[in-house]
């Protein structure tokens, strides 16, 4: 190998070297981070219940998605969307999440929060607050919330 084609061949090696970390610093750019996702579909998700805005669980919730509710009851998508299409008997008067942890496991997200909220629902009030759990799968590309649970939060485990 001559002087010019070790030239030719180092400046190639600069050029990919650098032109590698450009396209891995623009991918990574472009996705955001999965934490900040969950986090603000879990906050989206208190802003739609207050408006009772049933398109932002029917975009965000799989087909498939299930809920263990507090009240023992278990509920799927099409459960969810007919509740709140019946805005006589749903409305959130006030709704706030706290403590709200994401964990993630590659394309799966676990988020856990504490829910105090006051509802109305099916004509009955209840206002609580709950821990819950939300489970995130990465399908294609946008996150879907794929199951769901709230437990009450007795008063010996209120702080």
């Amino acid at each position: 190998m001559n002087a010019t084609n070790r030239v030719l061949w180092s400046s190639l090696f600069v050029v990919a070297l650098f032109a590698g970390s450009s396209i891995s610093q623009a991918q990574s750019g472009t996705e955001p981070d999965v934490v900040t996702v969950i986090t603000n579909l879990e906050n989206d998700a208190v802003k739609a219940d207050l408006a009772g805005n049933s398109a932002f669980y029917q975009k965000v919730l799989a087909e498939d998605w299930t809920r263990g509710d507090s009240d023992g009851t278990f509920y799927t998508k099409s459960d969810v969307l007919k509740l709140m299409a019946d805005t006589k008997n749903l409305k959130t008067n006030s709704e706030k999440i706290s403590e709200l942890k994401v964990r993630t496991y590659g394309n799966t997200a676990v988020a856990t929060y504490q829910d105090t909220y006051d509802i109305l629902m099916m004509g009955n009030r209840r206002a609580h607050t709950i821990v819950a759990t939300d489970t995130f799968v990465k399908i294609g590309s946008e996150w879907k919330q794929v199951a769901s649970h709230g437990s009450e939060v007795t008063l010996l485990n209120k702080k």
